[in-house]
C-alpha cells in the first residue's frame, strides 16, 4: 500500500490485498476521477473513515499493546475477527523487508475492511469499502499516541486501479512463488485467484492450515522450496493438510497460529465481488452523469432512462450477477475444513429467513456456500449501487432463479438451489421482493 524504494522491484502486490476481475471489464480507463465519482476529492464513508470520526469526537479510544500495538483495538472497534487471520509470506507489500516466511503478514477482514500487519512493523496497513468510491486505502502508525488513519491515495493506486481490477480502486488476491527468503520470482507462473480459479494455482506465497483431502494447492511451499526446479515442479504433497503452522514460523507473536482454510476461501470470494460492485456503482453513475447533461436533448423518456444508459448499466451488471451466483466456482473434490473458529463464527452475522437459513451458511463438502448465491448481496456497499444497477441485478437474478434464463453457464444451480435462493432472498432482500415479475 505504498511506493517502493528505486532498488525495489516493481510489485503488483503493493497493499492489504488484491484481486483480478475475470469478467469482462467496460471502463478501458482509469474512471475514479470521473466527476459522478470523484475519488480523491471526496470525503470518505467507510469503516475506517467512521472510525476515525469517532476518535476524533472522544467517543473511542484506541488502545495500544506493547507489543501488538494498535492492532487489538482496531479490529475490535471494526468487527473484525481474530479469526479471520490469514498469513502471507510475500514480500509484496509496502513493509517488505520485515516480511519472511520466518516473519509472514497476518491479515484480518469482515465484509468490508481488510486489516494487514506484521510484527514490529511501523505501520498497520487497512483497506476498506466506501460504498460509492471504492476501496480506500489507509495507514496507522503504530507509535503515535495520537492514532490517526492516514489516506493513501497516489502510491495505493499505482497498484490497486489496473486491469487487476477493473481499472477502480480494487483488490487483488495474488498466488506467486516464492524463494526461502519470500522474495516472489516475478518471471515464474503467478495466478490472480477467486473463488474460480482452479485449486493448484490458489495460495503461492501464503501459510495455509486447514484439511482438504485429496486437493492440492501452492500453500505453504515458498518455505521449503530452496530452488528453480522446485518451483518449476513443485511438490504439492508438502504443503496439503497442514493443520499446525509452528514447523514454517514461530506463532507466538501473532494473535492466532493459524492461516484458515475457510477464511482464505472467503478471502478470494468477496474481493473479488467487492471489485465487481465498485465497477457497476461506477459505470452506473457515469451513465446517470451523463444522462442528466444530454437527458432533454435526447429526448429522455418522462421518468425513464435513455435505452444507451440502460445498455451501459446491464453490461457492468452481469458479471456481478454471474459472480452473486458463483458462476464458474471451482467444485471440492472433498470436503474442507480449517483450523480456527472462523467457520463456526462466519455465519452468525448474516441476516436469515423464517426457516432459519442464511447466504452465510457454509457448505464446503462439493462448494464453498450452502446455499449459492454472494452474501454480500446484503452489504451496505450493494445497498448503495443506484437503483438502476440494483434493479437490473435483480430482474436478472429472478430470470436466472425462476428458469427463465436456460444458460449452460447456470447449470450449477439445482431446482431445490433456486427456490432456496428465492424464498431466502425475498424474505431477506425487500428490494429483490418488490421486483418479483408477474408468474
Amino acid at each position: 500500500m505504498g511506493r517502493m524504494s528505486a532498488n525495489s522491484p516493481r510489485l503488483l502486490l503493493c497493499g492489504t490485498v488484491a484481486l483480478l476481475v475475470t469478467g469482462p471489464v467496460v471502463g478501458a480507463l482509469d474512471d475514479s476521477e470521473h466527476p459522478a465519482i470523484a475519488y480523491s476529492t471526496s470525503q470518505a464513508g467507510d469503516a475506517v473513515a467512521r472510525l476515525q470520526e469517532r476518535v476524533e469526537r472522544g467517543e473511542v479510544r484506541l488502545a495500544r499493546d506493547p507489543e501488538k500495538g494498535y492492532l487489538p483495538a482496531v479490529l475490535r472497534e471494526l468487527k473484525i475477527p481474530l479469526s479471520s487471520q490469514t498469513l502471507v509470506f510475500s514480500k509484496t507489500s509496502l513493509q517488505r523487508d520485515l516480511i519472511s516466511p520466518r516473519t509472514p503478514r497476518a491479515l484480518y477482514f469482515n465484509d468490508e475492511t481488510y486489516v494487514g500487519w506484521v510484527p514490529r512493523a511501523p505501520v498497520l496497513e487497512l483497506a476498506s469499502v466506501d460504498a460509492r468510491l471504492g476501496t480506500v486505502f489507509y495507514v496507522l502508525d503504530q507509535s503515535d499516541s495520537r492514532p490517526r488513519f492516514v489516506r493513501k491515495n497516489g502510491e495505493c493506486l499505482q497498484c490497486h486501479t489496473a486491469a487487476r481490477t477493473g481499472q477502480v480502486p480494487g483488490l487483488i488476491v495474488r498466488s506467486i512463488f516464492t524463494d526461502p527468503t519470500g522474495q516472489p520470482h516475478f518471471f515464474n507462473r503467478n495466478y490472480n485467484t477467486t473463488d474460480a480459479s482452479p485449486w493448484e494455482e490458489r495460495w503461492g506465497g501464503w501459510y495455509v492450515s486447514g484439511t482438504h483431502g485429496k486437493i492440492r494447492h501452492l500453500g505453504n511451499l515458498g518455505a521449503v522450496a530452496r530452488n528453480v526446479e522446485q518451483i518449476d515442479a513443485p511438490d504439492l504433497e508438502v504443503g496439503a493438510n497442514v493443520t499446525r503452522l509452528d514447523r514454517y514460523f514461530d506463532p507466538q507473536p501473532y494473535p492466532t497460529p493459524h492461516s484458515d482454510l475457510v477464511a482464505l476461501m472467503l478471502l478470494q470470494h468477496q474481493s473479488h465481488l467487492h471489485n465487481l460492485m465498485i465497477r457497476a456503482g461506477y459505470e452506473a453513475r457515469m451513465a446517470l452523469h451523463y444522462e442528466e447533461g444530454v437527458g432533454e436533448a435526447l429526448d429522455k423518456p418522462a421518468g425513464g432512462h435513455l435505452e444507451s444508459t440502460h445498455r451501459r448499466v446491464k453490461s457492468a451488471t452481469e458479471p456481478l450477477v454471474r459472480a452473486l451466483l458463483f458462476v464458474g466456482e471451482a467444485p471440492l473434490a472433498n470436503p474442507v475444513q480449517g483450523t480456527s473458529r472462523f467457520a463456526g463464527e462466519f455465519p452468525a452475522a448474516g441476516p436469515r429467513d423464517r426457516r432459519g437459513r442464511s447466504l452465510r451458511d457454509l457448505d464446503l463438502r462439493t462448494r464453498l456456500l450452502r446455499y449459492p448465491c454472494s452474501y454480500l448481496i446484503h452489504s451496505a456497499q450493494f445497498d448503495a449501487l443506484p437503483d438502476l444497477a440494483k434493479q437490473h441485478v435483480y430482474r436478472r437474478l429472478w430470470e436466472v432463479l425462476l428458469g427463465r434464463d436456460t444458460s449452460p453457464e447456470f447449470h450449477h444451480l439445482r431446482p431445490a438451489d433456486r427456490q432456496a435462493l428465492r424464498e431466502i432472498l425475498e424474505e431477506t432482500r425487500p428490494g429483490f421482493a418488490a421486483a418479483r415479475p408477474a408468474l
